[in-house]
């Protein structure tokens, strides 16, 4: 079973997560005015690449948060987490217990 990290979570088992594709795409500024062919590109056509690979995964069954991963598309071994703020994983976990001691 391939494990993955959630930033908020900790490491939890693929299952629970759902693979959102290739991250870091810019949608275009103004829509109307992108022909139909460029709105066809950007909507569908993504990068399959051999090798380092950045995603956008949502923790499904979990705190159910999007973030972002590098993963090895080869050996299937991540190599990184990071929050759509920018954060990485400890960061982000971080952040989340100092929130939660706060609450108690």
């Amino acid at each position: 079973m391939l494990l993955i990290e959630c930033p908020w979570c900790g490491p939890r088992a693929e299952s629970e997560f759902t693979c959102g594709g290739q991250a870091d795409i810019v949608r275009p500024r103004e829509p109307e005015q992108v022909s139909d062919q460029e709105w066809g590109d950007y909507l569908f056509m993504r990068k399959n690449t051999r090798g380092m690979h950045r995603e956008q995964w949502l923790h499904t069954h979990g705190c159910r948060r999007w973030f972002k991963a590098t993963r090895d598309t080869v050996s299937y071994a991540f190599q990184g987490y990071e929050t759509f703020g920018g954060k990485d994983a400890k960061d982000a976990r971080d952040a989340r217990d100092a929130q939660e001691g706060k609450q108690s």
